[in-house]
């Protein structure tokens, strides 16, 4: 598995064999994992391999943002809520969890 690809499933905890949905919200799989800023901006090859850079996105919307600049540019604001949404998630299980161990805690007095 390539480097920006395990970075990606990762991030939002998917794994191998699960259905990815293409984040342009087509309907389709996302295949490929886009770096919505080219890879020859940046200098050292994992550099650009951070989450906010990575899309999952099928084929055809990964064609149409390498020649699209304006869909490209709409992905990253796609990609961007996404990734609020997966730390929001993960912000809110915290807080749950915190709360669980303050319960406990406090039954174990």
């Amino acid at each position: 598995m390539k480097h920006h690809t395990k970075v990606y499933m990762d991030f939002f905890n998917y794994e191998a064999g699960d259905f990815i949905p293409c984040e342009m919200e087509c309907g389709a799989a996302a295949v490929d994992v886009h770096h919505l800023t080219k890879q020859s901006k940046f200098g050292k090859k994992k550099e650009k391999d951070f989450i906010e850079n990575l899309c999952g996105l099928c084929r055809d919307c990964h064609i149409k943002a390498d020649s699209d600049g304006m869909f490209n540019m709409f992905a990253r604001i796609r990609h961007l809520e996404n990734v609020c949404f997966q730390i929001f998630g993960l912000i809110e299980i915290n807080k749950k969890v915190k709360k669980l161990d303050e319960s406990r805690k406090n039954t174990n007095k």
